[in-house]
């Protein structure tokens, strides 16, 4: 498959790094309540099955979610700085060039301190998202990243981003929002893209080729046309597992 053009004109996406991933029970039930939820047409809001379903922990903290002023300022800012990535290059602070790194770094940046230092290494200047969510919250979810096994961390691939941290919003992606993510999901190829609003950006998972970072944008109505049907985020797409919001925003 070849990228998606700088000029914007419509073609198949790159090839997405391959992601391996065992069918755990998990996993296996995520995939099947998608195919349920699709089947019957549902596009209400669920939540993706943890890998612990059915296991209570009572000492655990009850889980963050931000008031609707915080997640739209925090999915301003995440839309902010995916698009600087793709409009200036990548930031050498972006280690983790593949679509669940590039997400995981706008989401991180996102909840940085805004400060003028941070401003200057980022590039960044003019008229900014406020900074509504409070230092404590910040730093509870900042690099707080739940993980298939459990365990919480930094680094988290694609499907963990999407089963251990995400709700399922519809699977239909004229109902995404800014900062939602789509998922799309071959067995063992996984792939995130990030909606901005008028856009979907991502990174297709190769490696730096000289003129080519491997950020890619396109439209909606450039992925429904996509020759290889397997990416078109559409329902009847059975990759296609559906648009998905971050558990914490509203």
């Amino acid at each position: 498959m070849t990228g998606i053009p700088w000029n914007g004109k419509n073609a198949q996406p790159a090839e997405f790094r391959k992601n391996p991933m065992p069918i755990t029970p998990s996993r296996r039930r995520f995939c099947q309540m998608l195919a349920l939820l699709g089947a019957a047409g549902l596009t209400a809001r669920v939540r993706a099955l943890p890998v612990g379903v059915g296991v209570s922990n009572e000492n655990a903290p009850p889980p963050i979610r931000l008031d609707a002023a915080q997640s739209k300022a925090l999915r301003a800012w995440i839309v902010r700085i995916a698009e600087e990535q793709i409009r200036r290059g990548p930031t050498p602070r972006w280690t983790h060039r593949d679509c669940a790194g590039f997400v995981r770094f706008a989401i991180a940046e996102a909840l940085a301190e805004h400060d003028q230092r941070w401003r200057q290494a980022m590039g960044l200047g003019g008229p900014l998202p406020p900074d509504l969510i409070p230092e404590k919250t910040r730093l509870a979810l900042r690099h707080r990243w739940k993980r298939p096994d459990g365990s919480e961390g930094a680094y988290v691939s694609a499907i963990g981003l999407i089963q251990e941290n995400s709700v399922l919003v519809s699977r239909d992606a004229r109902q995404a929002r800014p900062a939602d993510l789509l998922f799309f999901d071959q067995g063992a190829e996984q792939h995130l893209m990030l909606w901005t609003g008028r856009e979907a950006v991502y990174h297709n998972g190769s490696p730096p080729l000289p003129g080519d970072d491997g950020l890619r944008k396109a439209t909606l109505a450039a992925l429904l046309q996509w020759n290889d049907t397997r990416w078109r985020p559409e329902p009847g797409n059975p990759n296609f597992a559906g648009v998905f919001s971050l558990a914490f925003l509203r």
